[in-house]
């Protein structure tokens, strides 16, 4: 299970009325080294001009490799904190992350960011089974 749901979130899922807010805190206490990473690209973003925040250093262990890929392979999650943080994830490989700024896909920055090419140059041997 990637996520720790507590019974009053559960609760509130059941009835329909499920808060962003108490999910992305639910997300924050589940995944702490996911949610803190992007929170830090988030506010390099907003306090510098780059047109992205990227990080480029491995997670120090498989857990928190695990934590940065179930929050970025879940569509929910990831949406839920690009909303909460007000940023466009891109992701290449299992860490590096980026935070570009909204409105931001499809810029030239954005789309070199993810094309192909940028994929297949990010690649080595030891990222083979991250």
């Amino acid at each position: 299970m990637s996520l720790d749901v507590s019974p009053a979130l559960l609760a509130e899922a059941e009835a329909g009325v499920l808060r962003e807010a108490d999910f992305v805190d639910t997300v924050r206490t589940s995944l702490p080294y996911a949610y803190d990473l992007i929170a830090s690209l988030a506010t390099e973003l907003r306090s510098g001009t780059a047109d992205f925040a990227d990080n480029q250093t491995p997670p120090p262990s498989e857990k928190e490799r695990g934590q940065l890929l179930r929050a970025l392979a879940s569509d929910a999650i990831r949406g839920s904190l690009e909303r909460h943080f007000d940023i466009t994830l891109a992701f290449q490989n299992c860490h590096r992350v980026a935070a570009f700024r909204p409105g931001s896909t499809g810029t030239e920055t954005h789309t070199r960011f993810t094309s192909l090419r940028a994929q297949v140059l990010n690649q080595s041997p030891e990222f083979r089974d991250c």
